[in-house]
């Protein structure tokens, strides 16, 4: 993957993460997710300072004063534009960055350029997926966007689970799956949750 697949990539997971934000239901900001015990309130904050995270790793500077980890369960005032600016923000250093720059600083540490941006993207596609079966929308994770982001899964995931138990045991799924499903179940997600069988 070279720095304008990465970007491109980045580009349009943070485009699904935007859309599903906007289509939350007011009423639904309470609602239970695929993310353990956390509301479709924590998933976006966990989602929003995460990337802020990541365009701070590489500044040095504007690094979240939050844990994304312990995300508060409540919003701002104006919960859109502090996404759009977390992304706008992080979408500038990435865009910044020299075509042949050899890594990145993330905040999971050095990695190669399209790695880092797809790992950013992992964390925006795959909560935008969270927040988007949570609240009744249809799935933002194609397999073209799967496809892009298993880049980082495969490199990072089993890592990050082990040394930070972020992310759950892998699941198994179906033959014939299709590679969201398949990038979800290496998560530790059940590709075919849904509210009521939380």
């Amino acid at each position: 993957m070279s720095k304008a697949e990465g970007i491109e990539l980045l580009t349009r997971a943070h485009d699904r993460l935007r859309e599903a934000v906007a289509g939350v239901p007011e009423s639904a900001w309470g609602a239970p997710t695929p993310c353990g015990e956390w509301t479709v309130r924590q998933v976006f904050n966990h989602a929003r300072l995460d990337q802020q995270a990541y365009g701070a790793a590489v500044t040095g500077s504007g690094w979240p004063e939050e844990d994304p980890f312990q995300p508060v369960d409540g919003l701002g005032a104006d919960a859109t534009a502090s996404l759009d600016k977390a992304l706008a923000d992080v979408a500038a250093v990435y865009g910044g960055l020299p075509a042949d720059a050899d890594e990145v600083a993330t905040p999971l540490g050095p990695l190669p350029l399209p790695v880092a941006a797809a790992a950013a993207a992992m964390d925006a596609g795959v909560h935008a997926w969270d927040i988007a079966v949570a609240t009744g929308q249809a799935s933002p994770l194609d397999d073209e966007l799967a496809e892009g982001i298993r880049l980082a899964a495969d490199r990072l995931a089993d890592h990050l689970r082990t040394s930070f138990g972020v992310f759950a045991a892998a699941r198994e799924v179906p033959e014939g799956a299709g590679r969201a499903e398949e990038l979800l179940a290496f998560l530790g997600r059940d590709p075919y949750w849904t509210p009521a069988g939380s």
